[in-house]
């Protein structure tokens, strides 16, 4: 069943981030998703998160859609311009990707090549008009195509940013609906009431929020997130629980599933669970579903 078709009868979605390699060897990417073929519904493959260069997320959700996986093709404004970011939606879905999430992306000096100039020839906004007018018809010079995709857009929530208030991230949200947005992912939410009040605002319009749930890897990790990153929040008593455990690997991956469940038994559409390197520990947080 197509993610689409999912979010349409109201089923609980499981999604999982698959980090295409920084290399030509996929063998661990198809490895890691195979494994959970069946339990994930789809596979959103990040287009170089944090700016670091690696396969492309057009070239690893093609990799995965050729083994029979669905994946969410994430199409970033940093990187190409406009002709280039059509030119690969056009290409994702002459090869069977229905589903793409557009994402602004992070600033090249967050990444390991610091002389590469960013391109955000777009916006965001701009980004999710031009894929709904590709699937009306005509690019974003008003040319006519030969054949038109038709998408399950998403993009992106910022639930819990220190520095921006609630109202001004839901009026952000209404604008990415009306630019063309289905479905919005949240940054790793560690407290469900950070994200309910979007989810309760939100709902009644058929607005998909997904949750993103983060596979923590040591107390070290929790803290400095913690401290750190201003789109998360995580409670003291989520450092407790690790720092507490006897097996502090098991206790993350313990957490991670406890809150998969959390977030299907509260209503959500589905849930992103981001494991960064550790998706060996996935069929372990899927286990209880």
């Amino acid at each position: 069943m197509q993610l689409k078709d999912k979010f349409e009868r109201g089923e609980f979605a499981v999604l999982a981030e698959m980090e295409p390699p920084k290399g030509v060897d996929v063998t661990g990417m198809t490895e890691n998703a195979a494994r959970v073929k069946g339990k994930v519904d789809a596979f959103v493959v990040p287009e170089m998160s944090n700016a670091v260069m690696r396969m492309s997320s057009l070239g690893g959700a093609m990799v995965l859609q050729g083994r029979g996986l669905e994946t969410v093709f994430q199409v970033c404004c940093r990187d190409r311009n406009r002709i280039a970011i059509q030119a690969d939606l056009l290409a994702a879905y002459g090869c069977g990707i229905t589903s793409v999430m557009a994402v602004h992306g992070e600033d090249t000096s967050f990444g390991d090549h610091h002389q590469a100039r960013s391109v955000y020839d777009i916006d965001l906004l701009d980004l999710l008009r031009a894929i709904r007018g590709l699937e009306e018809g005509r690019d974003m010079a008003g040319i006519e195509l030969a054949g038109a995709p038709e998408f399950l857009i998403g993009s992106r929530i910022d639930a819990a940013a220190r520095d921006r208030s609630p109202e001004l991230e839901a009026d952000e949200i209404r604008k990415k609906v009306e630019a063309g947005a289905e479905f919005f992912i949240s940054p790793p939410v560690f407290d469900l009431s950070v994200i309910e009040p979007f989810q309760e605002r939100f709902q009644t319009d058929g607005v998909k929020i997904i949750p993103t749930v983060l596979l923590l890897k040591s107390v070290g990790m929790a803290r400095y997130m913690a401290r750190n990153v201003e789109a998360v929040y995580v409670p003291d008593e989520v450092v407790t629980r690790i720092q507490k455990a006897p097996d502090k690997v098991n206790e993350c991956v313990a957490l991670a599933a406890d809150l998969v469940r959390r977030i299907k038994d509260a209503g959500y559409a589905g849930v992103l669970i981001a494991t960064i390197g550790w998706e060996q520990k996935l069929p372990g947080i899927l286990e209880y579903l």
